[in-house]
């Protein structure tokens, strides 16, 4: 009798394990669920999305742009008008929303990337371009021939830029550049081109906060990492030692 009770003890055990395994996978599968949405209300949701976004970076475009003031976790709010900064700091509580805000992060993340700058304007032209484009969707257009014909737009408009534009080459004109990407401060775009001559087109440039204005240049050989055979490395440099 003693043996049978304990052996429908140690089954109550495991059936009580069992279900709060089984429970506990049903409430992780419940907490990655996805909410599948179509139609013309999703697409008016995206929209609302990039145009917030866009609406809050929009005020910091050209070089008389307007700083936006971020509240922080920690520390004291961050004041910035550099487009691709205010973008990142932006999440809607709607999800929705929040795909439609994070499409216009990925361009300005990718032409921060490729250009340096432009964010500010990257994310205007990607709200025009999707809120005109709902517009010619919601007509009855296709959408993949939308597509198409943007992408002939953007090569034409590419190749009349290319044609408008002008290489610039001498320290006065990078400092022109400079001075205008610095909010008019003639001091660091005189500083950003001395520093341009000084290291060349292929040269590293690096910005670091202090508390005077000071350039500083090294010309040395960098390595990160180094796996060559030192008998390969020697011949080339003269004496190196590998610590």
């Amino acid at each position: 009798m003693y043996r049978f009770a304990s052996s429908l003890a140690s089954k109550a055990r495991v059936a009580r394990n069992s279900s709060h395994q089984i429970g506990s996978r049903l409430g992780w599968s419940r907490n990655y669920a996805k909410d599948i949405k179509f139609g013309v209300e999703t697409r008016a949701l995206m929209l609302k999305g990039v145009e917030e976004l866009a609406d809050t970076v929009k005020v910091t475009m050209g070089p008389k742009g307007r700083n936006v003031v971020l509240e922080q976790s920690f520390g004291a709010p961050k004041v910035t008008k550099d487009g691709v900064t205010v973008a990142k700091s932006i999440e809607f509580r709607d999800k929705v929303k929040n795909v439609g805000a994070s499409l216009v992060k990925q361009v300005a993340n990718a032409t921060n990337d490729t250009a340096g700058d432009g964010t500010t304007c990257a994310t205007v032209l990607t709200r025009a371009i999707f809120a005109e484009g709902c517009k010619s969707v919601a007509a009855g257009m296709n959408a993949m021939d939308l597509r198409r014909g943007i992408s002939m737009a953007v090569d034409s408009v590419v190749t009349n830029l290319k044609s408008r534009a002008r290489m610039i080459s001498t320290s006065e004109e990078i400092a022109q550049v400079g001075t205008i990407s610095a909010n008019g401060e003639r001091e660091i775009g005189e500083l950003i081109a001395k520093a341009m001559e000084k290291v060349g087109k292929e040269g590293v440039i690096t910005i670091q906060v202090s508390s005077v204005t000071l350039l500083l240049c090294i010309f040395c050989i960098i390595f990160l990492q180094v796996v060559l055979l030192s008998k390969l490395i020697i011949p080339l440099l003269g004496h190196l030692f590998l610590n």
